[in-house]
């Protein structure tokens, strides 16, 4: 039997089993297979003279419509990870390819676009984060894990806790995870930096006024304290408060009771404390600057934030996660990092923590002009740093031509040696694939000293899994 060309077309359409459609010169949609049908929930007849962007709402189509570009430039694009709105309003996640549409004499009339629905790819991603992480707090790291498993414990009871590391640690994110454990989980959870306020400001907003308490107080005000009532009071930088403010402190630890500036009466306080600090406490008591009654009280359930320095492996994870973030909140399409960017970042010692490898990726991601993060788009301190933390002996071993591939050869090595030559653990340090790890080490010709040559490479034939960038797919 023969078809008409058109049927034919629509025949083959609808048995490939990604979404395809096609847009004329004014972006509305001419062509609208089965599969696009199911992906989006939306019928054909739906679909057809309506302009693409109102069918699909896609996280790219105010901004940085592909297929525009395609349009405008002639260039294809492949493979694009984006999401867009089906029917029901849920997010699809879909990786998409453009082309130009022409006629037989070679006259653009228009696009063509075919998308890969990734729900299945996107749902086995997020069950795997969700083995390393807790309640936004990323990592795979076996001391952080610890912390998660006893934080349900420490929730459950109205026991003070403090969270003690260096800035940019986290401290808030496990103050959040476990107001959101506790019994207090239906109450607010109220956050006050206690070194961002001079102690006079801060006393009124820690324990709000009385209407007539200075000039300017007309009218009761609630304090944080109640407005906590029944929830979590976290106070992050804890050590930064006055000798005076201690003192009113310890009393409503003690006590459970407070007045507020200008009050005749006490007021009850149902609320549970959660301290943070960058600061050695006990320190600050043998100096007479913290008070040790007060450091008891505070410090009965005491939790030690590791430094991002001291669990390398969780830098690729997070930086995974910021990538989706910052593509996310500026509308991109990053896939992920360059080979040699990796190297880059576990190679420097974050004394910023993950709040410092947060701006890094920010930063990478708005001047980055493609869909991997290349070393070009890294802060150039993260260069000054390969040489500048490398000891006297690590710096002579460097050669004198700094280039890229020596410093590559310089940081593996150490890591390399730093985990006696086993590939397998060094590339879990890494963050990628052992094969990938043992292609460096042909590339640049590292091989294990003699007492480590039991650990032999795996044969080229064995190599199934290429993971030469890090993808956010």
């Amino acid at each position: 039997m023969n078809y008409p060309v058109e049927n034919q077309t629509e025949i083959i359409l609808d048995s490939i089993a990604d979404g395809v459609f096609t847009v004329d010169s004014e972006w509305r949609i001419t062509s609208f297979n089965s599969a696009a049908e199911k992906i989006t929930g939306i019928k054909r007849r739906e679909a057809i003279g309506r302009h693409c962007w109102n069918v699909f709402r896609a996280s790219i189509c105010e901004s940085n419509c592909s297929l525009r570009r395609t349009m405008q430039t002639g260039e294809a694009i492949g493979s694009q990870p984006i999401y867009i709105v089906n029917s029901k309003g849920d997010r699809v996640p879909v990786s998409i390819s453009t082309a130009l549409l022409k006629e037989v004499g070679g006259r653009v009339i228009g696009g063509v676009e075919t998308f890969r629905d990734l729900s299945v790819v996107e749902t086995l991603r997020k069950e795997l984060e969700g083995r390393q992480s807790f309640f936004d707090i990323i990592s795979k790291n076996a001391e952080m894990q610890r912390l998660f498993g006893i934080l349900e414990q420490v929730a459950i009871n109205d026991a003070s806790v403090i969270l003690v590391g260096e800035s940019g640690t986290g401290k808030e994110l496990f103050a959040k995870a476990i107001h959101s454990l506790s019994l207090r989980s239906g109450g607010p959870m109220i956050t006050v930096n206690c070194g961002a306020l001079p102690d006079t400001l801060l006393e009124s907003e820690l324990f709000g006024y009385r209407a007539g308490a200075f000039t300017g107080a007309r009218k009761d005000k609630p304090g944080r304290f109640a407005m906590a009532e029944g929830g979590t009071l976290f106070l992050d930088e804890i050590g930064d408060i006055s000798s005076a403010l201690q003192i009113r402190l310890l009393r409503v630890l003690e006590d459970r009771i407070y007045e507020p500036l200008g009050g005749t009466e006490s007021v009850k306080a149902d609320v549970r404390i959660v301290t943070a600090t960058n600061k050695d406490l006990e320190d600050m008591v043998e100096e007479g600057l913290f008070r040790q009654d007060l450091y008891y009280r505070i410090n009965v359930v005491k939790i030690s934030l590791p430094p991002l320095r001291k669990r390398k492996e969780d830098v690729p994870l997070l930086a995974n996660h910021f990538v989706v973030k910052f593509n996310r909140i500026m509308g991109k399409s990053i896939r992920g990092l360059s080979p040699e960017v990796l190297p880059v970042l576990m190679s420097h010692d974050f004394p910023g923590n993950v709040r410092e490898l947060e701006n890094i990726i920010e930063y990478a991601a708005v001047v980055c002009k493609n869909n991997l993060i290349a070393i070009e788009n890294l802060p150039d301190y993260l260069f000054r740093g390969l040489s500048e933390n490398m000891d006297e002996k690590k710096r002579s071993a460097v050669p004198e031509d700094r280039s890229w591939s020596n410093l590559e050869k310089q940081f593996l090595y150490d890591a390399l040696k730093e985990n006696a030559w086993n590939r397998k653990a060094t590339a879990n340090q890494l963050g990628i694939h052992p094969s990938t790890l043992w292609r460096k080490m042909k590339r640049l010709n590292l091989e294990a000293p003699r007492q480590y040559a039991g650990n032999r490479a795996p044969s080229s034939g064995n190599l199934q899994t290429n993971t030469d960038h890090f993808s956010v797919e």
